[in-house]
C-alpha cells in the first residue's frame, strides 16, 4: 500500500505537530513548515501528496503561497484558517486550493477531507497517466502532441519528441544509445549512433534545462547512456 506525503504548513508549531503525530498515526509520512518559504523549498525537494496550508501567516501568507506553488504544480492544497468568512473561503478556492477548513476543526473531519482528496486525485493521475506524463515541471501531452515546460509550450522536432517521450517512460531507468536508436527510429543498427543521439539530446536539453551544461533532467551515466531524472 502507497505511503502518502502530506505536507503541513501552520507557524503555530503546536498545530503543525499535533495534526502530523495524528496522521502518522494513519500511515502518512509528513513533512511541517511554518511559513510559506520553507513550504516552498520543501515541495522543490520532496515528492507531496498533499498540502495542509495555513491562510494566516506572518511574511508570506497562505494566499500568496499558493498562488506561487500553483505556477508550477498541481498538488491537491486543503486551506486552513481561523477565518470563516464566505469571502476568505471563496479566496482560497479560487487561488488553487482544493478544499478549505475553518480551525478549530476536528481532526477526524480533517482526515476525511484528506483521504477523499487522495483518493479522487489518485483516480484522475490514474487517468491521466495514459494521455501524458510529468517530470517536475516538464509534460508531454500524448493527445496534442504538445510539450510544456512550467505550463509554457516547447517546440520539438518529431524526433526530439520521440526521445524525450523515451526518457520520460522511463525515469531513472539508464538508456544507451543503442536502446535510443531502437526505440525511436526502430532500427537496430546505424553508423555512429552515439554522436547521433548525443547530438538529439544536447538539442532537447537547450530546451529544457536552465543550464544545459548542468542538466536537472537528462543526465549522462558515463561509458553507459543516458538517464532522464524522477524528479
Amino acid at each position: 500500500m502507497k505511503s502518502y506525503q502530506i505536507l503541513i504548513c501552520d507557524d503555530d508549531e503546536s498545530i503543525c505537530e499535533s495534526i502530523s503525530i495524528s496522521l502518522k498515526h494513519d500511515g502518512y509520512k509528513t513533512i511541517k513548515c511554518k511559513n510559506g518559504k520553507e513550504a516552498i523549498a520543501a515541495l522543490s525537494k520532496n515528492h507531496v501528496d498533499l498540502i495542509i496550508m495555513d491562510v494566516m501567516m506572518p511574511g508570506e501568507d497562505g494566499i500568496k503561497t499558493v498562488a506561487r506553488i500553483r505556477e508550477s504544480s498541481e498538488v491537491p492544497i486543503i486551506f486552513l484558517s481561523a477565518k470563516s468568512e464566505l469571502n476568505d473561503k471563496l479566496a482560497g478556492l479560487n487561488i488553487g486550493g482544493d478544499d478549505y477548513l475553518t480551525k478549530p476543526f476536528e481532526m477526524l473531519e480533517l482526515k476525511a477531507r484528506i483521504k477523499s482528496i487522495i483518493k479522487r486525485s489518485s483516480s484522475t493521475d490514474e487517468k491521466k497517466s495514459k494521455k501524458q506524463y510529468k517530470i517536475g515541471n516538464l509534460k508531454l501531452d500524448l493527445e496534442t502532441k504538445e510539450a510544456t515546460l512550467r505550463n509554457k509550450p516547447i517546440k520539438f522536432t518529431p524526433i526530439e519528441y520521440k526521445i524525450l517521450l523515451y526518457f520520460m517512460k522511463n525515469p531513472g531507468k539508464v538508456l544507451s544509445s543503442n536502446d535510443i536508436y531502437k526505440e525511436v527510429w526502430n532500427e537496430s543498427e546505424a553508423y555512429n549512433i552515439e554522436n547521433t543521439i548525443a547530438v538529439h539530446i544536447r538539442h532537447i536539453r537547450e530546451k529544457i534545462e536552465k543550464d544545459s551544461r548542468e542538466p536537472k533532467y537528462i543526465k549522462v551515466v558515463w561509458g553507459i547512456g543516458y538517464k532522464m531524472e524522477a524528479l
